[in-house]
């Protein structure tokens, strides 16, 4: 499993969890639809840090807390 693949699960568990959509992820946390979209489909080899920490944001959580 890739960095990557975590990443998006974690999302995903996230989102049910939260019951949130990805669109209100997007806004909460400032990434582009089309940045989301690669992620979540896996086209994506890697995740920055910067990333995760703007998918904390979002999720209105520690980069911690998300990990």
């Amino acid at each position: 499993m890739t960095v990557n693949d975590a990443v998006a699960k974690r999302i995903t568990k996230l989102l049910d969890e939260k019951k949130m959509t990805q669109y209100k992820l997007e806004q909460k946390s400032g990434i582009v639809h089309g940045s989301m979209q690669c992620i979540m489909n896996g086209r994506n080899k890697t995740v920055t840090l910067s990333t995760v920490i703007l998918l904390a944001k979002g999720f209105d959580m520690s980069v911690a807390e998300f990990l």
